[in-house]
Formats: C-alpha cells, sequence, structure tokens
C-alpha cells in the first residue's frame, strides 16, 4: 500500500482540486493507496471540505486540536499511516501530485530508503528561493548528506524509516533531515514545480528562520563551537588591546587616553552586541531542552474521520 499524508492549513481553495488530481494520480497504479489528510488547525472551510471527502477510496482525516505547524502535522499522519511506502506532499499544489508514481518507481528500482525532489524551474519570488538557497547550504553542512533540495515535502519514505521518525519523539524537527538519521540508501530525482493554485503562502521569511533555527539546534552543535572561538578570539584580542592603551598612554601621557574614548565606546558597544548574540544561540538550546523535559505531545489528535 502507498500512503500519501499532507498537512492542510487554510487551503479550502485548493483541496477539491488536490483531490481530484491525487485521485488521477494513483488510481493508474493498479495498487490499494491511502490519502491521510491532516488539518492543522485550519480557520477557514478546509476541515468542512476535507470531511466531504471521507468515504472516497482509501480517504483518512487527521484534526488536530489547534494549529502546531507543518511537520508536527505530518508526523500526526505519520503515526496512522498503514502503507509500506509513505509520500508527503503539500496541499498547495506547487508540487504535483502526478509526480508521486515516479517516485514510488525510483523507490522501488534502486532499493532506495528515501526518495527526496529536485524543483526544476522554481516558480516561487526570488524571496523565497534566496533563502531556500541558504537553509539547503547549510543542511547539507549539518547533516553531511549531499541532497539538493531539502525545502520540497514532495518525499517518498520506507515505513521503515517512519517509525523510526515517529518513535524519535523530539519536540520540533525538520523531517527531511531527521530521515537521513535512519535512512541509508537515499537519492534525488527532479520534479515539476507549478506557481501556488490558489489562497497565500504559509511560509513567511520569519518562519523560515525559525525553522533554520530549529534545524541548527535539533542537529548540530556548530554554533556553539563558533561562540567558543569567537568568544577566544574576542579575549585576546580585548587583553591585547588593553596593553596597547597602557602602553601608549606610558608613552604620550594621560592626555593621549581622553582622545581615544569613542574608540573604546565602540569597542564596548562590539563586545556587548557579541554577547548578546552568544546568548541567544544558547538560549536556543536551552529552549529545547525546556521544551523537552516538560514532555508534552508534539502534537494532539481530536478526531480521526474515516477510520
Amino acid at each position: 500500500m502507498i500512503s500519501v499524508v499532507i498537512p492542510v492549513f487554510n487551503e479550502e481553495k485548493n483541496l477539491p482540486l488536490l483531490m481530484d488530481r491525487l485521485e488521477s494520480a494513483l488510481r493508474p497504479m493498479g495498487r490499494p493507496y491511502e490519502v491521510v489528510f491532516v488539518d492543522d488547525g485550519s480557520r477557514d472551510r478546509s476541515l468542512d471540505i476535507l470531511r466531504s471527502f471521507v468515504g472516497r477510496n482509501g480517504v483518512r482525516v487527521v484534526e488536530l486540536t489547534r494549529n502546531y505547524g507543518q511537520h508536527s502535522a505530518i508526523m500526526s499522519g505519520f503515526s496512522i499511516v498503514r502503507g509500506s511506502i509513505v509520500v508527503t506532499l503539500d496541499a498547495d499544489l506547487q508540487n504535483p501530485p502526478e509526480e508521486i508514481p515516479g517516485m514510488v518507481r525510483a523507490m522501488e528500482e534502486g532499493n532506495y530508503e528515501v526518495v527526496g525532489t529536485v524543483r526544476t524551474m522554481r516558480r516561487d519570488s526570488v524571496f523565497r528561493t534566496i533563502p531556500s538557497r541558504i537553509v539547503n547550504a547549510m543542511t547539507r553542512k549539518i547533516t553531511g548528506v549531499g541532497m539538493t533540495d531539502w525545502g520540497c515535502m514532495l518525499r517518498a519514505y520506507r515505513r521503515e524509516v517512519v517509525d523510526r521518525m515517529v518513535e524519535s519523539q523530539e519536540y520540533s524537527t525538520f523531517i527531511p533531515a531527521l530521515a537521513t538519521l535512519y535512512a541509508k540508501r537515499m537519492t534525488e530525482i527532479p520534479v515539476a514545480h507549478a506557481e501556488r493554485h490558489g489562497g497565500v503562502s504559509n511560509y513567511t521569511l520569519a518562519r523560515l528562520l525559525s525553522l533554520q533555527f530549529d534545524l541548527l539546534t535539533s542537529f548540530s552543535e556548530f554554533p556553539l563551537k563558533v561562540l567558543l572561538y569567537l568568544g577566544t578570539v574576542l579575549a585576546l584580542g580585548g587583553v591585547s588591546f588593553g596593553f596597547l592603551l597602557g602602553a601608549m598612554r606610558l608613552l604620550y601621557g594621560p592626555e593621549w587616553g581622553g582622545y581615544g574614548i569613542f574608540t573604546l565606546f565602540a569597542v564596548l558597544f562590539f563586545f556587548v552586541g557579541g554577547l548578546f548574540f552568544a546568548l541567544g544561540i544558547m538560549g536556543q538550546y536551552v529552549g529545547r531542552i525546556y521544551h523537552e523535559v516538560r514532555k508534552r505531545p508534539r502534537f494532539t489528535i481530536r478526531r480521526v474521520h474515516g477510520e
């Protein structure tokens, strides 16, 4: 069986066409399938539309109690899937459902555990593509896996990898990167990309930055090492600058020191800025520890429609 997991947040304009295109893509494959929609606390008519799909072949709807975010919503879908191959897909129709058969075929022919995708001819604005490239480069550095397009959620996973991700119980995570911890054989294939069919994107620049911080603090201690090295350099620089000021005062007298007051202020502001930056990075790690020790669930399912 093939399971398709789709997180939904305020996508009422896209859902009818998405459902029709999913059925048109999955039926010719001639194998059992299910479509698991996850309503991630939508405020429009998305949940009502999703409930109207129940009764069509293989459709189930997971209703969450509130908005938990895309990755937590997908994890809730992962927790109830039945298929041996699990495909994730966004509801905005930018990644065509017609690409699913090719992904499944690539996974089975190459016996892969994860099949990622590379969006060709992206239709996003420059304000989305540039941050996306930065995230992709940092993710490759952090994970050590040379995949090209980490931001595309059109991906396929073996059931064993999905089960391990669900068991990980991390409060916040980045699913494509998390999967690399449990998969050995991975590949990427090119897929088409289209403009959003309807509605507006829920991924703002602020959310992309938040996702990047989650990624950094979830999978790497690199920021802490950078702070250690930077702090050492700044401390040595501060001591050296202090010796320099003392020597200049002895050579040129106390009047010389008065003329360097603004330089001292500049150095002070630099150190204070670096200190606050360091506290912010460490705060990210402390915040993650705080969330983990509380043991609150990543998501809460109110009801599964279509069981």
